[in-house]
């Protein structure tokens, strides 16, 4: 009897292991579904659904992967298999869906290649919706957050803190003259910036203090006004409007620890983007009329017809939600046009993204600058964005998204872009639409709005990864951001280092070991080509309009080594700062017209990552920037060579298309007995007033007659 016992339990045991067996290694959603619940979607929704394994192709199709509306007919979506094979993508029906409820219906059939099914087949009902949901009230918003924490980051105790992420005839008389403006992307849409003039005077932040210098006489400058603002305030750009001037930035505070953080019911506040407005009609005496502070980080912000858009990301502290689910957790700020005290955003103005699994707020606000007692325009968002490109009727806000450590047990490398599409007219910044790109952009340079189709180029995947080489594409989409025309798999193993949009003319540079120069036609958005490639060593890392026919490169020059042995990688060394000048009147044969090299190893300049350092004026032939020079040393040896400091200050170019780039002047305020760079002696910003081009730094201003470039005079800075 015992022995039977025994015989009964070892075939248990041996049941329950083949069971578990059974069910361990049975096919499985992981990702991109939530059965529980009836999703909302927006009308271009792109399904994405992970799998635990690698699906059998043949098994992915129309017929075991399907989206049925309420009638029970089948919509005409795109189905399709990832290059991982382990995701199923499905792509909306042309115009995308209704805005009415539909079921997603994965069948049984689908199996892996070692043919392993899932169990039963799954549906997935979900809802389309025209407009965003809204978080209603404070439970609904708290569970909504938390549930994005998890999905995102499992049960981790992840707290997460906010980081700064930013022709007149010379006169010496008091009459504004022909002055430089700042390099925008889009002409008429003002860009803030740390310098500005009004043809008579400069703004120069530096440091925590605004200066206001009588620019002209250029050789009897004066500061005129200087305004530090609180050590807790750290300005980073500024607008200049007729005679009212912006000065935005990072305000932080410190929070009491009296209070328990258990006990707390509002969340405290850290960083703020604060706005001052000055009436600057007098520069002697400047007066504050306004000051709005709004909760988060300072992304970006633009000035058009009078208005300045400001968006700014606030990160909560999921910990203290965690802790404590009642706490309020939304955004706050205050406007002493209408209220000096924060105030926390209603939860009937808190919309989210439904399919985002981000867990900040993006809050986007309008000052009317016409009406400076007008309340401002708040929208709040659930969902943020890392890159902005406005037009003149929409702004664009685009998200990377990664992979939630569920599914991969970390982030994945291999993450995609949400654009999200809001109109804008006037004061009004409504959400339009959204929609999922492959790959992820480089910079606002990598997207572009023409003729009411919006263009973005993304690198897909990783340069390092030689299993999966990176990929780069240009997407094209309709007004209602659905994909019409593309362009895949340029430059395999490559990534973007810049892009230019030229109307129908799309310009991209990659790079790995060549600089590859894509012109692309397009004028059919459904249809965009590659008509031409131009293979340079080095790279341009921003390109700017010369004329119709030309562009300009600013980037690097690089070296080569080989690799040793028969698969040794090469070895890439970024040299001097490298000029381009293409020709690009024939686009199916563009050519690098003219070159120019600045300096050796460690050259490097602001407007390699900073386009508003560049002074372009094609009437007065002017094409100037900082710059600081390295020279390299006598060693032949590329992993040997060092570099000598020799040069910090700006260059001044002109630029002749026969000729090509010749280098008028050289401006330093630089002590010639330091052997080192310094940040304070670093000229930052090249500006001009009529015939004047005046040279900004953190110690001093010095004027220069544009035609001799002989220095007129200096201005001393420091305090």
């Amino acid at each position: 009897m015992k022995k039977k016992w025994v015989l009964v339990g070892g075939a248990l045991v041996i049941m329950m292991f083949i069971l578990t067996g059974f069910f361990v290694t049975q096919l499985k959603v992981v990702g991109g579904l939530d059965e529980k619940e009836n999703l909302i979607v927006m009308k271009n929704k792109l399904w994405k659904i992970h799998f635990s394994e690698k699906l059998d192709p043949s098994s992915i199709n129309n017929h075991t992967v399907f989206v049925l509306n309420q009638k029970g007919e089948k919509q005409k979506t795109v189905v399709s298999l990832s290059d991982d094979d382990k995701t199923i993508l499905i792509e909306p029906p042309e115009n995308g869906y209704d805005f009415t409820s539909y079921t997603l219906q994965l069948s049984k059939e689908i199996h892996s290649i070692m043919g392993r099914k899932i169990v039963t087949g799954i549906t997935q009902s979900f809802t389309v919706k025209e407009s965003l949901p809204i978080a209603e009230s404070k439970s609904k918003l708290n569970e909504h957050i938390l549930k994005r924490v998890t999905e995102m980051w499992g049960n981790k105790d992840y707290s997460v803190k906010e980081e700064s992420s930013m022709d007149s005839a010379a006169g010496e008389s008091e009459k504004s003259q022909g002055h430089s403006e700042t390099n925008v992307q889009v002409d008429g849409i003002d860009e803030g910036d740390i310098v500005k003039t009004d043809g008579k005077h400069i703004f120069q932040l530096k440091d925590n203090t605004l200066q206001i210098i009588k620019a002209i006489p250029a050789d009897k400058m004066l500061i005129e006004k200087e305004i530090t603002f609180k050590q807790s305030f750290y300005p980073i750009q500024m607008y200049l409007q007729n005679d009212q001037l912006i000065v935005m930035g990072t305000s932080y505070e410190g929070q009491s620890s009296e209070k328990k953080q258990a006990d707390m019911k509002i969340a405290p506040v850290h960083e703020t983007t604060k706005a001052i407005i000055y009436d600057v009609k007098d520069k002697k005496n400047p007066v504050e009329i306004r000051q709005i502070e709004i909760e988060g980080t300072l992304v970006t912000s633009r000035l058009m017809d009078g208005n300045v858009y400001l968006i700014a990301n606030k990160y909560p502290d999921y910990w203290l939600l965690r802790e404590n689910p009642e706490i309020d957790i939304r955004p706050r700020y205050s406007d002493s046009a209408t209220h000096t005290q924060m105030q926390a955003v209603n939860y009937d103005k808190i919309q989210y993204f439904p399919e985002s699994k981000e867990t900040n707020f993006t809050n986007i606000a309008v000052i009317d600058l016409d009406k400076p007692t007008s309340k401002i325009a708040l929208t709040t968002y659930l969902g943020s964005g890392d890159q902005i490109y406005m037009a003149k009727n929409n702004l664009y806000l685009a998200v990377t998204n990664y992979m939630p450590m569920a599914i991969e047990g970390d982030y994945s490398y291999n993450p995609d872009t949400t654009v999200y599409k809001f109109t804008v007219d006037g004061m009004k910044v409504d959400f339009h639409s959204s929609s999922e790109i492959s790959g992820t952009i480089l910079n606002q340079f990598s997207m572009d709005e023409y003729k009411g189709y919006f263009r973005i180029a993304t690198t897909k995947g990783q340069v390092w990864d030689d299993s999966k080489p990176s990929a780069n594409n240009l997407y094209i989409l309709d007004e209602n951001l659905k994909q019409v025309g593309q362009l895949e798999d340029l430059a395999r193993g490559e990534r973007i280092y810049s892009a230019r949009f030229m109307n129908d003319r799309i310009f991209i540079v990659t790079f790995k070991e060549t600089d590859p120069l894509f012109v692309i036609d397009g004028s059919n958005p459904k249809q965009p080509k590659v008509l031409g490639e131009l293979k340079i060593p080095g790279f341009s890392n921003y390109l700017h309009p010369y004329d119709e026919n030309h562009l300009i490169g600013f980037g690097h020059d690089t070296k080569v080594i080989p690799g040793k042995g028969s698969g040794g990688e090469p070895l890439i060394f970024t040299d001097g700062v490298k000029l381009s000048l293409f020709d690009i009147t024939n686009l199916s044969n563009p050519k690098e017209k003219f070159t120019e090299i600045i300096g050796g190893r460690g050259t490097y300049s602001q407007l390699n990552y900073d386009h508003k350092a560049l002074l372009f004026d094609k009437k007065k032939n002017l094409f100037a920037f900082p710059i600081t020079v390295y020279e390299n040393g006598k060693s032949t040896d590329e992993m040997e060579r060092d570099s000598i400091f020799t040069f910090q200050g700006a260059y001044v170019y002109n630029i002749d298309l026969k000729k090509g780039f010749s280098l008028k002047a050289k401006m330093t305020h630089h002590d010639p007995n330091s052997i080192y760079e310094e940040w304070e002696d670093s000229i930052q910003r090249v500006l001009y007033i009529g015939n004047t081009l005046y040279a900004l730094s953190p110690n001093k201003i010095s004027s220069y007659d544009l035609g001799s470039y002989k220095l007129k005079g200096e201005l001393n800075l420091k305090k």
